[in-house]
């Protein structure tokens, strides 16, 4: 029995039957009517705001990562500015070290050449001294081998004749060339 009551429902979905389809293009028709009018509208209205602020969105992203952009290239730039800034700096404190160690040095070799020239002259003092300390002990030494050999004491002409003859003798060149 099912068999024929399913041959008889599939024949009869099958049939056309011309008021039927009137009424189903008439039903179609206003149910198209109400969704356009009352439907589509607003999803459309949904599709199209929702389609602009995609738009927006992508607009924005895009200006940020411009703006981003240009911000990177002036931190680059300021760093460029910043390292060539350092290296300036830099190359001018070696600059001022190098002047300052060069004034040392001209300092320390002049500060050297006072003292050279101060102990030349302690020498040269020195010697002096020496030379006319020996000078008066050979006039002492005269003195007591002329009394000695003599026998008496001379009276100062003689005694200065006496000096001056022996000094002539004695080689004081030698004394004075290490002065020199």
């Amino acid at each position: 029995m099912w068999d024929v009551l399913a041959a008889e429902s599939s024949n009869d979905l099958i049939k056309v039957v011309p008021g039927l389809m009137i009424w189903t293009l008439i039903a179609f028709g206003i149910t198209f009517f109400v969704l356009k009018k009352f439907a589509f509208a607003p999803i459309q209205k949904t599709i199209d705001a929702r389609r602009d602020r995609i738009r927006e969105s992508v607009e924005d992203a895009e200006r940020a990562r411009e703006e981003a952009r240009g911000l990177l290239e002036e931190n680059r730039a300021i760093l460029a500015e910043a390292r060539s800034e350092a290296a300036h700096i830099l190359a001018e404190a070696r600059k001022v070290g190098d002047d300052q160690i060069q004034r040392a040095k001209g300092e320390a070799e002049v500060e050297r050449q006072r003292r050279l020239e101060e102990t030349h002259k302690q020498i040269e003092a020195e010697t002096v001294r020496a030379i006319d300390q020996i000078r008066r002990e050979v006039v002492d030494l005269t003195l007591e081998a002329t009394q000695r050999v003599v026998g008496k004491v001379l009276d100062s002409d003689d005694q200065r004749r006496l000096i001056g003859e022996a000094i002539e003798g004695l080689d004081f060149s030698v004394l004075e060339r290490g002065r020199s």
